[in-house]
């Protein structure tokens, strides 16, 4: 691999994927690096809506700020590139509000509405007020005592996941270089300033350098960790934050439109969403310390099942969750503000004085925003070097070239079930006709009786989606132990196995990874 470059991306989650594609399309030379598997952190752990921030519009207005408006505004136009650029990983998403009092109905109204015209010619449909006939109909599980009607609205939603997974192999195809399991170790330096990093392959211990005219920093809520590696004078600007989310049965949700609490207890916002034919319920948003794998604490799924039995008539226990996962959100400190969820989720890029440039905060729907204002921030530094404007407004990603109904059409001829074929298409866009090829090579066994998640698709990610772990595929690109924990566990041994024969390990090797993936399950996720 040749070690000089333009620019060197460290960390491989929604920042710094956007990065790698815009600076690659821009005609970058570019390597991005993830010391761990790509979106193992927050990136795969969010509420998986592509929106403009319902509860940003609502200080925005109360207060007056500005800052939050155009948060909101910037939100919604981005929202608006996401489902034309990502369409197989992302659709429409209606949500509807169950209200309680008489007045809260036109409250809540008025406001969405104002989100809506925010949207302009960009909104996904028009704000309607919901009977509580029909709220009844949609949701029979929704507490009926008291119950005065509702307020639908429309956002996004995606698969994080795969979407960052999109956005890396969209980038590799134009020449990007992309490594996970790659762990930047040190800096080098020249003359004071940074020329480049020290790396350490995860997976063969082998230790190598890359020089770059410019550093990026783009490891979310591990910014400021890295920044002290350069630095470690350095004052901190991101604080983390925890978000968990827990997965039901679908029968919980049984249709097609997600449940939008406006206010908890506390203030926060709490969402109902189908999500992989199943119901994802979130979020918390406490004041976290940082670490590698976040747990999911007690007290947040207490506080998700209280507010979750204060709407639902039926009673939903511990013992119905399928999934739970944590994820740290790198927001930006605020001396004026000490609660986490009041935090502003903008974004913020510094240099250092060695030149580490860094960027944090933000939040999924603004990826491919923040990316070209990073290489705004940057472009001035290649100044023997052209740098173009962003490309990535109109730029279609890996999967999204043709439409669902065109994919569709060119799998029947394969004589694939219909649930197979749905699965193939919501995963793989139109790159489920290179799965196919698999599926005719390994045969279409199931992974899980209760899923359509085939043993062929193991040996596809290996080759095309960078998987390197057995968790790469069972947590990250299947999505599998995000909904179904148990299901994951029981098709642990035999994706290891696929994983032992394409790497050729040792039985020892397959043996310290199948009991390294279960001690994960066991734990947390």
């Amino acid at each position: 691999m040749n070690t000089q470059f333009d620019l060197i991306i460290i960390g491989g989650g929604a920042s710094g994927a956007g990065i790698a594609l815009d600076a690659t399309l821009r005609g970058l030379k570019v390597i991005l690096v993830e010391k761990n598997d790509f979106s193992q952190g927050t990136s795969s752990r969010s509420t998986k809506l592509i929106h403009g921030g319902v509860r940003y519009l609502e200080a925005a207005i109360k207060s007056l700020n500005l800052s939050q408006y155009h948060l909101v505004k910037e939100g919604l136009s981005e929202r608006d590139l996401f489902l034309k650029n990502a369409s197989h990983l992302s659709q429409k998403l209606t949500l509807v509000t169950p209200l309680y009092k008489w007045y809260e109905i036109p409250y809540i109204f008025m406001g969405l509405s104002i989100y809506d015209l925010i949207a302009g010619k960009k909104s996904l449909g028009k704000t309607q007020i919901v009977s509580k006939k029909e709220i009844l109909r949609l949701f029979p599980y929704v507490k009926k005592e008291g119950l005065k009607g509702g307020v639908r609205y429309f956002d996004g939603a995606f698969n994080d996941s795969r979407m960052t997974l999109a956005l890396l192999q969209s980038a590799k195809a134009k020449g990007c270089v992309v490594k996970n399991y790659t762990q930047v170790i040190g800096f080098l330096y020249k003359d004071k300033k940074i020329s480049g990093v020290r790396l350490q392959d995860k997976l063969t211990n082998q230790t190598y350098e890359l020089n770059s005219h410019v550093v990026v920093n783009a490891t979310g809520v591990f910014c400021d960790t890295l920044r002290r590696l350069d630095d470690n004078s350095v004052v901190d600007f991101v604080t983390p934050s925890s978000g968990i989310h827990i997965v039901l049965d679908k029968k919980f949700l049984p249709n097609d439109e997600g449940l939008m609490i406006p206010k908890t207890e506390d203030g926060r916002v709490l969402f109902m969403l189908p999500y992989l034919d199943k119901c994802l319920v979130g979020t918390t948003d406490e004041p976290a310390k940082i670490e590698e794998c976040p747990m999911v604490s007690e007290k947040e799924i207490d506080y998700l099942l209280r507010h979750l039995k204060k709407y639902f008539s039926i009673e939903i226990a511990k013992s119905d969750i399928l999934s739970s996962w944590s994820g740290l959100r790198p927001l930006i400190v605020s001396e004026n503000i000490s609660n986490t969820k009041e935090l502003v989720r903008e974004h913020f890029i510094t240099q250092s004085n060695s030149g580490l440039v860094s960027i944090a905060g933000g939040k999924w729907t603004t990826y491919r925003k923040m990316a070209e204002d990073l290489m705004c921030f940057v472009a001035p530094m290649f100044a023997n070097k052209t740098i173009g404007a962003s490309q990535t407004k109109d730029f279609k990603l890996i999967g999204s070239e043709e439409s669902r109904d065109v994919v569709r059409k060119k799998l029947e001829s394969f004589g694939l079930c219909s649930a197979t074929q749905k699965h193939l298409i919501d995963t793989y866009g139109s790159c489920a006709l290179e799965v196919v090829a698999f599926i005719q090579k390994y045969g279409d066994k199931k992974l899980h009786k209760n899923y359509e998640i085939l043993s062929a698709e193991v040996y596809y990610a290996i080759l095309h989606e960078f998987v390197k772990e057995p968790l790469d595929f069972l947590v990250r690109r299947s999505n599998l132990a995000l909904i179904d924990i148990e299901a994951a566990k029981e098709c642990l041994e035999d994706v290891t196995l696929i994983l032992k024969e394409q790497f050729a390990w040792s039985d020892t090797l397959y043996e310290e990874k199948l009991q390294k993936a279960k001690k994960i399950l066991d734990l947390s996720i």
